[in-house]
């Protein structure tokens, strides 16, 4: 994860004036509390009722929102540190910027277990109360957690045995290139990226096909068929708004060099519709499509279970 697209302005030459600042933050928290207010609403309709704990399908996209609001939660702080404080301990920032990459990398890898989950539902619906369990589903979701702290937790060590120790105790500018400075840790995570990346994509491309075909052999494009496909489409779109993440750093040396007087504010615009709406996709995905989740969900965010939940 580039650590660069949680902080925009602050690593530059110069610095927004006062009244920009404090515009840039106010939309910035804005967004991130009502993005967070919402996946928040989905978390808690998932604990209250049942029938969503219980179903596979609903706790990988539910944990799909807590780790999008991890990721969120992480990138505005940081954003907003960068204005208020410039510089923070360099541990707290190293602890910031390990959960900020591991829950950038969760997102393709969840992506990719869900269209498996949904393939597995259409094309061999007998099997799946066999392949896809409860037990599994979390197993699955303790390896994707287990398998990225493997691919980052590296780039700390090695960073420890080649960096000296005061640089954890000193002051920094909170973003990756300032703590992992070591050359084969910017190589080791491309490379990591590459291989996350394109399995991903060939997992959707794969479990897309399939379900094609299964509903061209039924003969009918209606149904479960259909709104498998267009999940796994809105799972691609998620993995490309992913993937413009990881290309962040490019795109802004690009703008720094091609709009030197206004790349502060063309930043700041990339960095909302990279870095913070993308965390409003996934309620789309299921919180919107799925009926059984829309039902329980709008009682929710209109707050009308208050007369209900009363003596």
């Amino acid at each position: 994860m580039n650590s660069s697209s949680y902080n925009l302005s602050s690593s530059l030459s110069f610095r927004d004036s006062p009244s920009t600042a404090v515009a840039k933050n106010v939309i910035v928290l804005a967004l991130g509390l009502i993005i967070n207010y919402i996946n928040g609403t989905l978390v808690h309709t998932f604990r209250k009722h049942q029938i969503f704990y219980t179903n596979p399908r609903y706790i990988l996209y539910i944990h799909l929102v807590l780790n999008d609001m991890i990721q969120l939660t992480v990138s505005i702080s940081l954003f907003v540190f960068s204005y208020v404080f410039y510089k923070i301990n360099a541990s707290f920032c190293c602890l910031m910027v390990i959960f900020g990459a591991i829950t950038t990398i969760n997102t393709p890898l969840n992506l990719a277990v869900m269209a498996v989950e949904c393939y597995i539902a259409i094309c061999f619906p007998l099997q799946h109360s066999k392949l896809c369990t409860i037990k599994r589903t979390y197993i699955l979701i303790g390896c994707i957690w287990a398998l990225n702290a493997g691919s980052v937790m590296p780039d700390v060590f090695i960073t420890l045995a080649t960096e000296p120790v005061g640089l954890f105790y000193s002051d920094i500018f909170c973003q990756m290139e300032n703590l992992f400075r070591h050359p084969v840790i910017s190589e080791k995570r491309d490379v990591s990226y590459l291989i996350y990346l394109t399995s991903v994509w060939l997992t959707l491309l794969f479990t897309y096909f399939k379900i094609f075909f299964a509903a061209k052999v039924a003969n009918s494009v209606d149904g479960n068929f259909k709104k498998a496909r267009n999940t796994i489409l809105l799972h691609g779109f998620q993995l490309l708004l992913s993937m413009v993440t990881y290309l962040f750093h490019i795109l802004q040396k690009a703008l720094i060099q091609w709009f030197p007087k206004h790349f502060l504010e063309i930043l700041f615009v990339c960095y909302i519709i990279i870095q913070v709406l993308p965390r409003f996709i996934s309620p789309i995905v299921y919180g919107l499509r799925d009926s059984t989740f829309k039902t329980h969900l709008r009682k929710y965010l209109l707050c009308t279970m208050r007369a209900s939940n009363s003596p």
